[in-house]
């Protein structure tokens, strides 16, 4: 893991993901690993392991798609209502500790602050209703406003030519890797790997890119 400097006073936008660097991930690893799974038993009567088998399955073969974040398309391809599943478990929707002090800091400094997630569009407003983390953001670009995901190079270059922000004086923090990635190749100057995704799993490990646990780091 590389150390971390990030000159925050030349930092004019600060791009940010939502699941797993703003939010818990452990809302969606459990939504997606039990609670679906045990929905989807139910209605097929099968068991939880089967169920839980056959949805890994499906779920792979749509990594790095749309498909992969589009609740809509897993509602019709699961025969589940999945905006009502999530709101069943949303007590479990929760902010990752000192996000919103960072961000009101942010504000105070006169920093722009772009959301950019792979999220669906309903998937947001499920959170931003529990969370209330909605109003700290200038400006919400999902994946499915611009037919992209965030892996895809084209995300960014119609990213950029929508929010119009610096490249060089941008710092975009993110829990993906791959997304770091192109972020990276798009030429993002400043890039930060969020370690800790979920309260529940140990935090991830990267070589690429320079890490942080916690949003207390940068303030």
């Amino acid at each position: 893991m590389k150390h971390m400097h990030i000159p925050m006073q030349e930092i004019s936008h600060i791009l940010l993901d939502m699941d797993g660097t703003l939010l818990d991930l452990y809302f969606d690893d459990y939504f997606w690993g039990h609670h679906v799974p045990e929905k989807y038993a139910e209605k097929h009567s099968i068991s939880f392991g089967s169920a839980k088998e056959i949805l890994l399955a499906k779920y792979k073969s749509h990594e790095k798609t749309l498909n992969w974040c589009d609740i809509d398309f897993w509602s019709k391809e699961l025969y589940l209502d999945i905006p009502s599943l999530k709101e069943e478990i949303n007590h479990l929707i929760d902010v990752h500790p000192h996000v919103f002090d960072f961000l009101t800091l942010m504000r105070e400094q006169g920093k722009k602050i772009f959301l950019l997630t792979n999220a669906h569009v309903k998937a947001v407003e499920i959170k931003f209703r529990k969370t209330q983390i909605g109003k700290y953001f200038d400006e919400v670009l999902s994946s499915f406003h611009v037919g992209h995901p965030k892996e895809d190079l084209n995300f960014w270059h119609k990213a950029e030519e929508k929010l119009k922000f610096d490249k060089e004086r941008s710092l975009f923090i993110d829990d993906t890797e791959d997304v770091l990635k192109t972020a990276k190749e798009y030429g993002i100057r400043h890039l930060l790997f969020k370690a800790r995704a979920s309260s529940m799993s140990e935090p991830k490990k990267t070589e690429h890119f320079p890490v942080i646990h916690d949003f207390r780091e940068l303030m």
